[in-house]
């Protein structure tokens, strides 16, 4: 049995493959086309799962897609009816859009997939899950639990926003929902565009700058934006929102409540954003807290699994984690609406054929190693053709060497294995370095991302040394966790150093490993497990060898407005556009140094910024 699972046409367009159950491939269009969250249709994602599978599409024996159109068109009608005459210039030009493009998306799906070789009938075989059924399906199905309280939090899909369902062997039961147009994750986002970051790509960069800030706003956001009840529900005080009606997220009565315009994306960042990035943090945290309390008490279960694009939010996952609510929780690494692909074909072969679900031992994600691998061949072939000088070496000597170059304070490039699925890099498509050294986090930022120097980055722990350093609980594979440096790491600030704020605070140590550690003491971790990344897991051990360390740093293999890189090519460009020392391409080790020196470009504005 051959299930295509689809998501395009809105955010992250993604393709997997299902064979049997089991989950053989998945990708983002984005990392094919080059252009970041690409909305299109996945053409390049199917065709790579299908030549992962070894199969054409003729062979598919159904194709789900992640939401149901016309829902979502009766959605936007009546919202517009139900605000009238407010937002007719949106509906004006929202109208034209849907009409050609959106309301007759099985047709375009229909002739898409036929021009793919899709052979007849392909009408016949496609099937639509609601936006929340396909987020819930990637959560749950995908999770290791034979049951589990399913949480769906994000932006909005047809009409629903957030979700609470029960999940049990091979059904799901939703058994409340909040509908739009009160959403946390349109919320949240209002607050990314307040602060002059881009919707739907910055939210990250808003959870990142709410550490510098105190939460000075958090009551006003409680008193007058949402009315949060203790059971999770929730009501958005429409008056201070555009994006049911106009053309942008806030409007001037929310810019009247927080004293001024929205911040255009070159101005400075000033201490009010940084406050109000942290007070809309701590709102956020307590309404995925009073969710969580509904889950447990509703479901009356002790794990959880999350999907939706709020289930990114890293910091208020921890928060629940380290609630005691729920003995476990699984989170699915691509939250978002990619993971919506996955979630589809799950439920396309569980719910509507009603088949079992296999039996494993851990969850179905596989790493979230998904995507295309290369041959050390291919990686030689393509390399050479791209005028790259390198060494081919054993597994232990580029091991040894880039565990030397870590050491010695490089910033090297690290392409191993399968491409991750989802937005993390998790070992295969990552920029490594030295958590250890005081500038690292500075250096990776302004001359190697190319992005704001505020960005915390995320450590990668050796599974079995990760309580000895942080205080977690159990495993955080997919980096969808936050936890804090333990006290035996941290450092003592001085009293003027305590007194720093706002950006100030980027100079003060805070631990051992300041590369890391954010402002608050906290990091975004990820454990690496020796059966699941090996590579990777040997290369940390190394490290660990020649310094003590058990960590290093990593970051997506990318500069800013970049997706993520997937071939041998687009991580040679991205090392010579960029301050990288070194970098190891399956078993091929470069040093910057050997390079020619004409293939060097500044990768600083080779990209749209995100």
């Amino acid at each position: 049995m051959h299930i295509l699972g689809i998501s395009a046409f809105y955010h992250d367009a993604a393709a997997c493959l299902l064979v049997d159950g089991e989950l053989i491939a998945a990708a983002q269009e984005e990392r094919f086309s080059r252009r970041k969250h690409d909305p299109r249709f996945p053409r390049q994602a199917i065709a790579y799962c299908l030549a992962e599978g070894g199969i054409g599409l003729d062979a598919v024996d159904f194709i789900a897609f992640y939401e149901k159109p016309f829902l979502k068109f009766e959605r936007l009608m009546e919202t517009y009816v139900a605000f009238a005459p407010r937002g007719f210039r949106s509906f004006v030009r929202a109208m034209p859009l849907w009409i050609h493009d959106k309301l007759f998306q099985k047709r375009m799906l229909t002739e898409a997939l036929s021009a793919l070789g899709a052979g007849e009938r392909v009408g016949e075989r496609l099937l639509f899950a609601d936006h929340h059924q396909s987020h819930a399906a990637s959560a749950f199905f995908a999770s290791p639990f034979c049951e589990a309280a399913v949480l769906t939090m994000d932006g909005v899909g047809e009409w629903a926003t957030t979700s609470i369902a029960i999940g049990r062997d091979n059904r799901i039961e939703v058994i409340k929902e909040i509908l739009f147009p009160h959403s946390l994750g349109l919320l949240y986002s209002a607050f990314t565009y307040y602060t002059g970051f881009k919707v739907n790509s910055g939210e990250y960069k808003l959870m990142g700058l709410a550490p510098y800030g105190e939460p000075r706003y958090r009551d006003v956001i409680r008193d007058q934006l949402i009315d949060l009840k203790a059971d999770g529900s929730f009501r958005l005080n429409l008056r201070f929102f555009d994006y049911c009606t106009g053309l942008t997220m806030t409007n001037e009565r929310f810019h009247e409540l927080f004293g001024g315009p929205p911040r255009q994306p070159d101005d400075a960042l000033t201490q009010r954003h940084m406050d109000l990035a942290a007070s809309i943090q701590a709102v956020i945290e307590d309404a995925v807290l009073a969710l969580g309390r509904a889950a447990a008490a509703d479901s009356g279960l002790r794990t959880l699994c999350l999907a939706g694009g709020v289930a990114l939010n890293c910091v208020a996952n921890g928060k629940l984690m380290r609630s005691g609510l729920f003995d476990d929780i699984w989170i699915q690494p691509a939250a978002g609406d990619a993971g919506g692909a996955v979630g589809a074909a799950l439920a396309a072969f569980h719910q509507h054929l009603g088949r079992p679900r296999p039996h494993r031992s851990g969850d179905a994600m596989n790493g979230a190693y998904l995507g295309p691998a290369f041959s050390d061949d291919e990686i030689a072939a393509r390399l050479t053709a791209a005028g790259a000088r390198f060494e081919m070496m054993e597994e232990t000597a580029l091991i040894d060497a880039a565990a030397e170059a870590l050491a010695g304070g490089a910033a090297v490039g690290w392409f191993q294995g399968r491409m991750e699925f989802g937005p993390r890099a998790l070992g295969n498509r990552s920029i490594l370095a030295d958590p250890r050294h005081p500038e690292m986090q500075r250096t990776l930022n302004l001359k190697v991302k190319f992005r704001e120097s505020f960005r915390p980055f995320a450590p990668s722990v050796l599974a079995e040394n990760a309580a000895d350093w942080f205080d977690v609980r159990g495993a955080s594979p997919y980096m969808l966790l936050v936890a804090d440096v333990r006290s035996e790491q941290r450092l003592h600030p001085s009293p003027e150093e305590t007194a720093l704020s706002g950006f100030d605070r980027l100079n003060a140590p805070r631990s051992t490993i300041p590369a890391v550690t954010h402002v608050d003491g906290s990091v975004r971790l990820q454990t690496v497990d020796a059966a699941v990344n090996p590579k990777f897991h040997r290369l940390i051990a190394r490290f660990k060898a020649l310094t003590g360390c058990p960590l290093v740093v990593n970051t997506s293999f990318n500069v800013r407005g970049e997706p993520i890189v997937a071939s041998p090519e687009d991580a040679f460009r991205c090392f010579m556009g960029t301050d990288l020392d070194a970098l190891a391409i399956g078993n091929a080790f470069l040093k910057k140094t050997d390079q020619d020196a004409s293939l060097k470009h500044d990768g600083r504005n080779a990209f749209e910024p995100d």
